[in-house]
This record gives C-alpha cells, sequence and structure tokens, in this order.
C-alpha cells in the first residue's frame, strides 16, 4: 500500500511540475511585431499600411491597417472575407485567413483582421511578391506589395 501511494505521488509531483514548466515557458515571440508595406490595390487606392504580427506557438495572426487603402462603402463589422498570401524566404508561401474587421464608413481606411495563419519556428513570410485578396459585397479587391516590407520580413519563433 505504501509503494502504491508513492507511486502515486511521484506521478502527481511529476505532472504538476510539467504542467508548471509549460505554464511559465516563455511565449513565442515574432519579431518585429510591426512592419510597414507600400501596397497597390487599383481603383480602390495605395500607399503605405502597416502590419502588426503576433504568434502563440504555431498560430499566428496578421492585422494590415491601412490610411491609403480606403472602404468602397460604408462596411459592418467582420464583413471582408480576407486572405493575405506571404512568400516565404524558401519560395513557399503563407496563407493568413478571416473574416475579422471592424466597421468602416465609406472611404475610410481599411482595416482587416486578425487574421489568422500557422506558421513553424524560423519562417520568415514577406509581403511582397504576395497579395492581400479582400472580397467585400461579392466585388473582389487584390492588393500587391510594390516592395519588401520594412524592416524586413516577420520572424516567428
Amino acid at each position: 500500500m505504501t509503494g502504491k501511494r508513492l507511486r502515486t505521488g511521484a506521478v502527481l509531483t511529476a505532472a504538476t511540475l510539467a504542467a508548471c514548466g509549460l505554464a511559465l515557458a516563455p511565449a513565442a515571440a515574432v519579431t518585429p511585431d510591426t512592419a510597414t508595406i507600400n501596397a497597390d490595390c487599383g481603383i480602390f487606392g495605395g500607399g503605405a499600411a502597416t502590419l502588426t504580427a503576433t504568434q502563440d506557438g504555431t498560430a499566428a495572426t496578421l492585422t494590415l491597417t491601412a490610411d491609403a487603402i480606403t472602404a468602397p462603402l460604408a462596411l459592418g463589422e467582420d464583413s471582408i472575407t480576407s486572405s493575405l498570401t506571404r512568400v516565404g524566404g524558401t519560395g513557399g508561401s503563407t496563407a493568413f485567413t478571416g473574416t475579422e474587421n471592424p466597421a468602416m464608413a465609406a472611404g475610410g481606411p481599411v482595416t482587416v483582421g486578425p487574421l489568422s495563419g500557422t506558421v513553424a519556428p524560423g519562417d520568415s513570410p514577406e509581403a511582397y511578391g504576395g497579395e492581400l485578396r479582400m472580397t467585400v459585397f461579392g466585388i473582389a479587391i487584390t492588393c500587391t506589395a510594390t516592395a519588401p516590407q520594412a524592416p524586413g520580413p516577420f520572424v516567428f519563433d
């Protein structure tokens, strides 16, 4: 009976220590957490846009905010279907997708995201060479980066 209690105690202690180690482990970090791009969205505008990145393990999000890219009509919250494709240094691509956006006035600046994607440690996808596709009321809008993002690609832990 004593041996059984010792084994049970040892298993519980090991499980508790493992759980504490996971809880105290540092969160994954993306560097840098913000970058700028210059985007061309055709008749919907173009100019500087800010990308903000977050990471939690292999899950990552990107949010794009652009004063120079304008909403064609007044848009309700979560009414834009978006896909931001980014090109990796090895030629592969990563898609960040979602339907999250704040409400926007006609002619107002566009914000989409957070858009969700999956990353691996060391991934460093770049906006230049990729594209942002937004679907608004069935109308497809495609934006492309006209130069590499600054200060450089995001690097995920």
